[in-house]
């Protein structure tokens, strides 16, 4: 058994946490950083296979010794693209000889699925979803439903479905629901076609070349051992404290304090309570900057130009980056906008939440970070902002994605979203001189601003698509409808276009933002 001055960085070894169900577990997990605080070694560690969110500092009592496995020498050909990774010597993390000598790449495993006449002649890859990127280190295990169809592979000579065509809506045991006759679509101001970016990301994750536009994806190529760890302990908002998931870079003397105390109307960072206290005697902010475009009752949302208001958006970013682990972030945030959702009480606008988008998007973006603060989440508010972006999207003509990737939590909101969304459209149907209704993807998108490639990708997580004598239709079982039915009566907070003071501009013909 190995000694705890042994253990190094890079080691890996079974390390006792509590699940959620508050049972003992002991997960593999690796040694990111070891320091030594008044003669007593502590230990960082990142649990294999779990969302870093997860790490946290150990003490040896919680290591088991007798499995622990020491990092291999690191090879002295450089890593992938020629840049060092953060921990390229670490147990399991290297590359079979053999897959090496060939020059072949690990497979991915993927589920076989129905193909679709994507824009531009693209076909969906078979078990990918539009907003599930495809990586080798963290792949999201395809969703088996029980099912009594099976999923059959379409060949060439089967009619694939057509964005134009309508499919025909009906329940599961055959009889009609309601009809209604396909409707030319109404024009939109963009084409929404656009390259593979827009629904599949490279296949490891990693952006092949930075981004010249104002893009917020984070390069992982550049991860090092300082950003892999959580550099603040915790960060009081208002009446809230919180506790970083992710590294958020903030000043190197701030990193060090028990608690780093913000400004919940303009989230200036202070060192101390009493910084803190001094500064509010002199902000006279009650809600953030900019323009107030949407209340309902105590919820308001705030646009924010990130070059009017630089310092709030900066700001803002520091913040969310601690709970994003998929972004990057930007000092220069002219070229974004900032929409800050708030909740009213006599003391002022609380942030609840933010999302952000290109001010031009080549990409049909709508949202290039998203985040509801912690102490707000599972409350509805997510839902809330992800709806609101596409109600911007209907004003602005436009169908709209959120960029990729998602994080695990946004990825769950947002598929919730997409399928309660079109489902209440398909639900909502009605019939006209007794046959079943018909409905175009385009209809579809049109009508939600929903892109659609994520139409395609909800219809096919729901598994609702079928090839019927000919045409495709859309199957809503029982238990779909019932479950639809349960989470609308749970989803109390929605949008009210009417409440909505938006216009949008066009930020083509501006020289300079």
């Amino acid at each position: 058994m190995a000694e705890v001055g042994e253990i190094i960085e890079g080691c890996r070894l079974p390390v006792l946490r509590r699940n959620q169900d508050n049972e003992d577990e002991w997960p593999l997990a690796e040694i990111l950083s070891v320091k030594d605080i008044n003669g007593r070694k502590l230990f960082y560690v990142h649990y294999i296979d779990f969302n870093k969110r997860l790490d946290e500092w150990v003490t040896h009592e919680r290591l088991d010794l007798k499995k622990i496995q020491f990092p291999k020498k690191e090879a002295k050909t450089p890593t992938k693209n020629g840049l060092p990774g953060s921990r390229p010597g670490s147990p399991e993390r290297e590359v079979p000889a053999s897959a090496q000598a060939s020059g072949k790449t690990l497979p991915i495993p993927v589920q076989i699925t129905l193909r679709f006449n994507l824009p531009k002649e693209r076909e969906a890859i078979p078990g990918g979803e539009p907003d599930q990127p495809l990586s080798s280190s963290s792949c999201l295990q395809p969703n088996h439903r029980s099912t009594k169809r099976k999923v059959e592979v379409v060949s060439p000579a089967t009619p694939v479905l057509s964005e134009t065509a309508p499919a025909s809506v009906f329940p599961q045991n055959g009889s009609a629901r309601r009809a209604v006759a396909a409707q030319p679509g109404r024009k939109r101001k963009s084409n929404c076609l656009g390259t593979d970016e827009d629904s599949q990301d490279s296949s490891d994750g990693i952006p092949s070349a930075p981004r010249m536009t104002g893009s917020l994806v984070s390069d992982r190529s550049h991860d090092d051992i300082v950003t892999r760890m959580k550099n603040i302990e915790c960060i009081e908002l208002g009446r809230h404290r919180l506790k970083p998931w992710y590294f958020s870079p903030y000043p190197q003397e701030l990193t060090t304090l028990p608690v780093l105390y913000l400004c919940e109307f303009c989230l200036k960072y202070g060192r101390s309570l009493k910084c803190l206290q001094r500064h509010l005697t002199k902000c006279d902010l009650r809600h953030p900057p900019g323009n107030e475009i949407y209340r309902k009752g105590t919820i308001s949302f705030f646009e924010i130009d990130g070059r009017k208001n630089k310092s709030y958006s900066q700001n803002l970013c520091l913040l969310a980056k601690c709970f994003l682990d998929h972004k990057t972030l930007y000092y220069d945030t002219d070229p974004f906008l900032f929409y800050v959702m708030t909740e009213y009480d006599c003391k002022g606008f609380h942030i609840v939440g933010y999302f952000s988008k290109e001010k031009e998007s080549t990409e049909d973006y709508n949202v290039a970070c998203i985040l509801t603060l912690p102490p707000y989440q599972r409350r509805g508010y997510g839902k809330l902002l992800i709806e609101f972006s596409y109600e911007l999207s209907k004003v602005e003509g436009k169908t709209g994605t959120p960029e990729k990737p998602l994080s695990d939590l946004g990825l769950l909101s947002y598929r919730s979203y997409w399928s309660q969304t079109i489902l209440e459209i398909l639900m909502g149907l009605k019939s006209e001189s007794g046959e079943r209704p018909q409905i175009t993807i385009n209809e579809i998108s049109e009508i939600t601003s929903i892109k659609k490639e994520d139409v395609i990708s909800t219809l096919q997580y729901l598994n609702l698509i079928n090839y019927y004598k000919g045409q495709y239709i859309l199957t809503l079982s029982e238990d779909i409808v019932d479950g639809h039915e349960r989470a609308m009566l749970k989803r109390l907070l929605r949008i009210d276009s009417k409440c909505l003071h938006f216009t949008p501009k066009d930020w083509s013909k501006r020289g300079k933002w």
